[in-house]
């Protein structure tokens, strides 16, 4: 039969109310234990000693009648105390819970009744004329108290059982113990009851005791077993141990009827005090060094079997020629076999429903394990599978040499949509980016995040790849509506094919090469990886290197392009240009290593570099040539400056180093690097509050610039080359490049054309209402020196 023993996590709402401690490991146990059997107490071991001699003191005398049995006597009022000296400092441990300690406090009290009824005994066996086993009424209500305040502080213990049901299953429990102890007695003892019955005159009083003593054994072995609040279950298991010895020698007192002058107290009050002294010491130093432990696990109960069992072959040794005696074991068998039916019926319906709990426990699990694992291979935020599922489909493929395509894919200027319109609009536009990608490839494909805003599509070979990749551009390009505003978006593609002997992060990395060539290209474009690709990725890896080093290793250097005043042909200032003169590979072109810094980092630091070499230029100007110095000098600033939180600081910083006059710079920001962070127009307020101005780069290229000029403070426009080259015809360019210098004169803001390079275009410009200009007409980017020519000796003017 198996015993019903919930688990701990299905008694969540009965475990708060105890404050078990943790189980300590068994090796720490094992110490432990040893180190306390050096400390065994001397009143222990003279307890036992005195078990041991009323033990041979009992069997002296079966074989020869002592001269008086008042030695046999003496040790147990001695015992009981040392018992209760030891229940009483086990109920005063501080580690102990209230309870726990309630308990052995309730074994001190019944101590002392233990003890009276003990010397109560003493005087009802050897105060007669002749010695006997007479019990009086004193002893017996001694005795009855002392089981009933046994039973009553067991029964108060915070044990497991505690629902109608348990209680259920503990009285059956308790009825075979009693059905079969009865049998037992009958057996062995009451069969010739009338001798011991005239010499005691008490046999109510004892079987009383007996059946109080076997239902407080019973009880003893249910919270021994099941647990109690802080009590150690040792201690526990060795008072259900005494208590069962004790029950069962106190049963044996009608094989003493021939000999008055023994009686089974002598023994059974000794094992029982024992037993009491030894669980308290045990108890109290387990409470002391915290070894108290609390296994649980599932056990059987023996006690349904044994109780049939020994039933069973006490029924089968009875003998037919006393019927009286064969009817008892008759009835007693079949009512214990009731009792067993009952328990088995009640520990079937327990199983059922901790095995329907148990299903329902390990449902959860399996869905937890399925949410788990999607979760281990899916994307949080859009839902499709994430880089370890790509990963995983890739092997799988590759090991089935099934050939397929690899995609990847990215946003273009996510980064500016992400920052501009917050973080809860990217993740919205990050969804609606992945819907449409399952929706492009149907179920055929696998759609993948990476990370960010890059997604991989993973193809059968039987997919067309332009139509496929088509179907993806223009779905990508929908119109949008994103934080009450409706966007257009493009995307970058790299295609990778699988060929023989790849493997996954080979095909991964292709795929990307091809993305980056995409990007490199401008973006909204696809690229299928070529091998050629993969030297221009080292050559760009090899260059981007070099790039940290360059620096440090003075190959940088700046120019200076003129910029002039229409009207009277005089350079009024300059932009300034950054160089690099590479040891190697000559003079690198600007739109090759300025992207490399803007990925590597490195732009930061030539930024700050070339915009404290453009103030110490200033400086020098400024105190050599006084009035005559360049009045405006323009350096570029990228959008990752202006994404530092402290980029406004530090030029402050360079200002303060070069003392150089503040409104003589000006730095030229793009319309990009305005919108691509929100900490952009912050950043060019503070500037401006430090006395340089600011300038607006490429006008005209961007998505909103006339709606950035009612947000962003500019001091001037440069506007782009695209426009200034059609300025000299009739076309829409010119007319865009005539209109725009009306409106931005309204906005009190300066106009600079670039890219002018012929006569007529300057005319134009001039004519159209332009006071600034630069290009190649006026002047190359020059050093220093050549410019300083510029300004101390006017050039003859070029306009007609």
């Amino acid at each position: 039969m198996v015993e019903r023993v919930i688990p701990e996590r299905f008694r969540s709402a009965h475990s708060s109310r105890l404050n078990v401690v943790q189980s300590v490991d068994a090796g720490r146990t094992a110490v432990t234990d040893a180190r306390l059997l050096r400390r065994t107490p001397r009143s222990l071991l003279a307890a036992g000693g005195l078990v041991i001699f009323d033990v041979l003191w009992l069997i002296g005398g079966l074989f020869h009648r002592p001269e008086h049995p008042l030695p046999g006597w003496l040790p147990l009022p001695v015992l009981v105390a040392l018992a209760g000296q030891a229940c009483w400092q086990a109920g005063l441990s501080p580690q102990l819970d209230p309870a726990s300690r309630r308990f052995w406090q309730q074994l001190t009290v019944a101590c002392g009744l233990f003890g009276a009824g003990t010397v109560a005994n003493a005087f009802d066996a050897l105060g007669g004329p002749t010695p006997s086993q007479r019990i009086g009424p004193i002893s017996l209500a001694f005795y009855l108290s002392v089981l009933g305040i046994v039973l009553w502080a067991l029964l108060r213990l915070p044990s497991w059982y505690r629902t109608r049901g348990d209680w259920i299953r503990f009285g059956l429990d308790a009825c075979m113990v009693l059905i079969t102890a009865a049998a037992l007695v009958w057996h062995l003892s009451l069969r010739d009851h009338r001798d011991w019955i005239a010499q005691t005159g008490s046999a109510g009083a004892m079987l009383a005791i007996i059946v109080v003593a076997l239902i407080s054994v019973a009880t003893f072995v249910k919270v021994a077993f099941a647990g109690a609040g802080l009590l150690d279950r040792r201690a526990m298991q060795i008072l259900a141990v005494g208590s069962a010895a004790s029950a069962s020698l106190g049963g044996l007192s009608p094989l003493l009827v021939s000999r008055p002058y023994l009686s089974t107290s002598m023994v059974a009050i000794p094992v029982a005090a024992f037993s009491l002294h030894l669980a308290a010491a045990r108890q109290l130093r387990a409470a002391r060094s915290s070894s108290v432990q609390r296994r649980r696990s599932w056990r059987i109960s023996l006690v349904p079997y044994l109780a049939v069992a020994v039933t069973g072959a006490l029924l089968l040794t009875t003998s037919t020629s006393q019927p009286t005696e064969t009817a008892i074991m008759q009835a007693l068998t079949v009512l214990l076999a009731l009792v067993v039916v009952l328990r088995q019926v009640l520990a079937l319906r327990d199983n059922n429903q901790l095995l329907a709990t148990v299903d329902g426990q390990l449902e959860d699990l399996r869905r937890y394990q399925n949410q788990l694992e999607h979760q281990a291979t899916h994307d949080s935020l859009t839902g499709v599978a994430n880089r370890a599922l790509l990963e995983r489909h890739l092997r799988r493929l590759l090991a089935d040499q099934q050939s397929f395509s690899l995609v990847l894919l990215d946003i273009d200027d996510f980064k500016a949509i992400n920052d501009r319109l917050g973080h809860g609009a990217g993740d919205r536009l990050l969804r609606l980016v992945s819907n449409r990608l399952t929706d492009a490839i149907g179920p055929s494909g696998i759609v993948a995040r990476l990370g960010g805003d890059e997604f991989a599509l993973l193809l059968d070979a039987a997919a067309d790849l332009e139509t496929v990749t088509d179907s993806i551009s223009f779905a990508i390009r929908e119109p949008i509506d994103l934080a009450g505003m409706t966007a257009s978006i493009a995307t970058s593609i790299g295609i990778s094919t699988r060929c023989t002997g790849d493997s996954a992060e080979e095909l991964l990395r292709r795929a990307d090469v091809a993305l980056y060539a995409a990007k490199a290209a401008g973006g909204d474009c696809r690229r299928w990886f070529d091998p050629e690709m993969d030297h221009a990725a080292e050559e760009a890896s090899n260059l981007s290197a070099d790039l940290r080093r360059a620096l440090l290793d003075g190959q940088i250097f700046v120019l200076y392009q003129p910029i002039v005043d229409l009207h009277t042909n005089a350079t009024i200032g300059a932009e300034v240009l950054i160089r690099w003169q590479h040891p190697q590979r000559g003079l690198v072109p600007p739109d090759v290593f300025i992207p490399l810094a803007e990925r590597n980092g490195t732009i930061l630091e030539l930024g700050a570099w070339v915009l404290r070499a453009a103030c110490r230029q200033v400086r020098q100007w400024q105190h050599r040539y006084g009035d005559q110095a360049p009045t405006k000098i323009s350096v570029n600033v990228s959008a990752r400056q202006l994404a530092q939180p402290d980029f406004a600081e530090q030029v402050a910083s360079i200002l303060a180093e070069t003392a150089v006059d503040p409104s003589t710079l000006i730095l030229e920001v793009t319309e990009t690097a305005v919108l691509s962070t929100d900490a952009a127009l912050p950043q060019i307020a503070r500037i401006k509050q430090l006395g340089l101005r600011v300038a607006l780069d490429d006008f005209g290229t961007g998505h909103s610039s006339l709606s950035l000029l009612l947000a962003c403070p500019v001091d001037a426009l440069k506007v782009d080359r695209s426009f200034v080259s059609g300025v000299h015809a009739e076309g829409a360019g010119a007319i865009i490049t005539r209109n725009l210098i009306g409106f931005i004169e309204d906005f009190g803001i300066e106009a600079v054309a670039e890219g002018v390079e012929t006569v007529i275009q300057a005319d134009r410009l001039r004519q159209a209402g332009y006071r600034f200009a630069q290009g190649y007409l006026f002047g190359r980017p020059m050093p220093a020196a050549d410019l300083e020519q510029r300004f101390v000796s006017p050039a003859p003017s070029i306009i007609a």
